[in-house]
């Protein structure tokens, strides 16, 4: 099943509807995000960077902590009105706009 930003979103709103109660708040879902974050985080500095795993972390997968991070962007966007899909392309278009160039002529990426 393919799903695209837009019927995620959807597929987000209806989950909070038949399984949540209803959103938490946004300051709530800032915060769990931010949770989410540092979650993912501890992931790739274990992973990736010079700390070592702790016994504790044995259950941990990256790829669930990233999707717990869409969820809770998804339900900040739907209670604040964010059509994802759209920010996202415009985002991608300001990103062109100003730093097609700019990178290309990065000697640090060359």
């Amino acid at each position: 099943m393919d799903i695209n930003i837009r019927n995620a979103q959807e597929i987000v709103d209806q989950w909070i509807k038949e399984n949540g109660v209803r959103y938490f708040n946004e300051l709530t879902n800032m915060v769990l995000l931010t949770e989410e974050v540092g979650e993912l985080a501890r992931i790739v500095a274990r992973t990736y960077g010079e700390q070592s795993f702790k016994s504790s972390d044995k259950e941990i997968n990256l790829a669930d902590e990233m999707a717990d991070i869409l969820f809770v962007l998804m339900c900040l966007a739907n209670q604040t009105g964010v059509d994802l899909t759209e920010a996202f392309q415009k985002n991608i278009q300001k990103k062109t706009n100003r730093d097609s160039e700019r990178h290309k002529n990065n000697e640090k990426l060359n």
